[in-house]
């Protein structure tokens, strides 16, 4: 079918037998087994659904783990001065945040630095390390970085400096000369866990170095930052991160984490968390720091006891992810949407010289979350260009970055399946556009932009019993979308705009009662116009979830698109 915003919608196909057979094998209703099946769930997701799987540590007898560790206890033993390094996302800057902790209970010699974004660029470089030294540290871990940093490894090898690489990015042959290099992307036996954030692969390291130790350090307590980047370096919420995000949204309390709780305190919330609270509130304010050239705020906030610091740099993060809201919106405000939706690439790539170098990332995200497309953004910085990459489940983006360095198109770049950055010269703009949608189209040599929903329900059929059902599949992300549905035969009863971009609806289906809906970032599209003032039967795309509003709650639709009739085909 054919909605109104020109997207073709089509229900995926599903195996009757296997929804069968997970039906008898675990005793689920129909929705719910054919959603796992549709998600392709393996035996130890489906057990995650009705039992409380502890999370262990699959990589403590792992080489790269056991040697990095041993690295580690040495220097601790013989209390060298160690340096961190982390990028100044949020991944990055979770990843030092759990190194800091650790070091602090140990009463461990160390110091860590966040690249200034615009100063010092991204991640390990040799001009960084000449200045970091003159702190004379004997062993540097760099976490979310260093995979492509072959030059600065070899500055730090010929100081007789040792290192450690904790990464998750894209890293080609010839590999860094570190010490060890704990990276899932690199030619090696634990490749099966490619799916995990720097900030986990962190995490394992930890635990492996306490276990060693027998330390009393409390790394648990910081499980909620690795689901923090996790969630916000859109790793799939699948396999161990599907486990990692039930037990810590299930078990995780406001009061007992000093950072979160003062977020909260300080926006006037008092309630459980919830995993869009990771990527749409908690997230955006860590990560506002790096954009706006505050790097090191985030992980202040993250590793401080102190009551004065931790209530200064809450308030100081806040104000700047106030700033860019309104900065992302000017930005947005001058994009030619329809202009991009015109020209139809499989691509998009938008150069704007006047965007601040912090949010070509997530003017990025906005517009692969608009079109579904991989998108690249680009800005003026000194004499070169700068840009930031966000893609879609069907293309990995970072892979992309040695093929454009090899062919000298870009000066450099780094990235994994869902992000990347990198330079380039402004003249060689059309090399890249070029390049990059006919590498899109032999890798998607069967290319449709179709758009899947899992099922057909009733409108009547929408309620808490169905709704309890669907999330028992929960916590929805990037690899675990949240199921979305064709309900036909609704009236659009009325509508109201909601902030600057949002429209609140009313929907009644031919039985049963009136439902609340919500469509977001909809304002100019199609979608509105049609939200706002058509009166008629439509048939809607949507998705269910629970809406909680002044203590009460109540089942509430997110508004994906419509049709006028389900022939209009």
């Amino acid at each position: 079918m054919i909605s109104i915003s020109g997207k073709k919608w089509i229900e995926q196909k599903v195996n009757k037998n296997s929804v069968e057979k997970i039906k008898q094998d675990f005793n689920f209703d129909d929705i719910l087994a054919r959603l796992i099946v549709l998600r392709n769930y393996d035996i130890t997701e489906i057990n995650s659904i009705n039992n409380n799987l502890k999370l262990i540590n699959v990589l403590k007898d792992n080489s790269d783990f056991i040697h990095a560790s041993e690295i580690l206890i040495n220097s601790i033993n013989k209390k060298d001065n160690i340096c961190i390094l982390g990028d100044y996302d949020v991944d990055g800057i979770s990843s030092t945040s759990l190194l800091i902790r650790y070091f602090k209970h140990i009463k461990q010699q160390y110091f860590y630095y966040i690249p200034d974004r615009e100063k010092d660029g991204y991640g390990a470089t040799t001009k960084l390390f000449q200045k970091l030294i003159s702190k004379k540290p004997k062993l540097v871990i760099m976490v979310d970085c260093g995979s492509t940093s072959n030059e600065a490894i070899d500055y730090l090898n010929s100081n007789n400096i040792k290192s450690i690489i904790i990464d998750h990015h894209e890293i080609n042959r010839p590999y860094p000369k570190s010490d060890v290099i704990i990276n899932p992307k690199k030619n090696t036996d634990y490749g099966q866990y490619s799916y995990l954030c720097a900030t986990a692969l962190t995490y394992l390291f930890i635990d492996t170095v306490v276990q060693k130790t027998k330390s009393k350090f409390k790394l648990a307590d910081f499980l909620i930052y690795v689901l923090l980047a996790t969630v916000c370096d859109a790793m799939p919420l699948r396999k161990l991160n599907k486990i990692l995000a039930s037990n810590v949204i299930r078990n995780f309390e406001i009061k007992n984490n000093l950072a979160f709780k003062t977020i909260f305190k300080q926006l006037g919330l008092k309630k459980k968390l919830t995993i869009n609270d990771l990527g749409f509130l908690i997230g955006p304010i860590i990560n506002s720091g790096g954009r706006l050239g505050f790097s090191n705020f985030g992980t202040e906030l993250l590793t401080s006891n102190n009551t004065i610091t931790l209530q200064k740099k809450t308030a100081e993060l806040i104000n700047l992810n106030n700033k860019r809201k309104k900065l992302e919106k000017n930005i947005l405000n001058e994009i030619n949407f329809k202009k991009i939706s015109k020209e139809n690439k499989n691509i998009i790539i938008y150069y704007n010289n006047e965007i601040h170098e912090g949010l070509i990332g997530i003017i990025a995200s906005r517009l692969k979350d608009y079109f579904n497309k991989p998108s690249i953004v680009l800005t003026n910085s000194n004499n070169i260009l700068k840009a930031s990459a966000r893609s879609t489940n069907d293309y990995n983006i970072g892979k992309i970055i040695k093929k454009l360095i090899d062919k000298d198109i870009i000066e450099k770049g780094g990235g994994h399946n869902m992000a990347a950055g990198f330079s380039i010269k402004k003249e060689k703009l059309k090399l890249l556009d070029d390049f990059v949608q006919k590498d899109y189209l032999k890798n998607n040599k069967n290319y449709k932009l179709i758009f899947n929903y899992d099922s057909e329900i009733s409108g009547s059929a929408i309620n808490k019993n169905l709704y309890n059902e669907i999330v028992k599949l929960s916590p929805f992300g990037n690899g675990n979308d949240l199921p979305t549905f064709l309900i036909k035969d609704v009236k659009i009863i009325k509508s109201k705009l909601v902030g600057d971009s949002h429209i609140n609806s009313i929907i009644k289906p031919n039985i049963g009662p009136s439902i609340n809906a919500i469509c977001f970032d909809c304002i100019n599209s199609e979608v509105s116009d049609y939200l706002l003032s058509y009166k008629k039967k439509v048939s809607i795309i949507a998705n269910i979830i629970e809406n909680s509003y002044n203590n009460k709650t109540s089942i509430q639709l997110i508004l994906k698109d419509l049709f006028l009739s389900v022939n209009s085909a």
